[in-house]
C-alpha cells in the first residue's frame, strides 16, 4: 500500500485516489459542499487555506493545504521509487 503525504504528516492511500484538483472552480466547490453535507469531507488543512482537493473512490473528499502539483509530484516520485526496487 502506497501512502502519499498531503501535508502536516497526513497520509492518503495512493490506490484510493481518483483526482487531485484545485478548489477554485464552482463545480469543485459544489463537490466539497456536497461532501460536507453527507459527512464525507476530511479537512486536513489545519486551518490554512485549501489549495488541493483530493477525491477518493469511496466518495470521500479530502482538503489539503499543499498545492495539487506538489501532491501529484509526491505521487509520481513514490511510483518511481517503487519501480527502482
Amino acid at each position: 500500500m502506497k501512502l502519499i503525504n498531503i501535508g502536516f504528516g497526513n497520509m492518503v492511500s495512493a490506490n484510493r485516489l481518483i483526482a487531485i484538483v484545485s478548489p477554485e472552480s464552482a463545480p469543485i466547490k459544489r463537490i466539497v459542499q456536497d461532501a460536507k453535507d453527507k459527512g464525507a469531507l476530511i479537512d486536513a488543512t489545519y486551518g490554512r487555506r485549501t489549495r488541493a482537493v483530493l477525491i477518493t473512490d469511496s466518495d470521500h473528499v479530502i482538503l489539503s493545504a499543499v498545492q495539487p502539483e506538489t501532491v501529484a509530484n509526491r505521487f509520481i516520485d513514490e511510483e518511481d521509487f517503487d519501480d527502482e526496487e
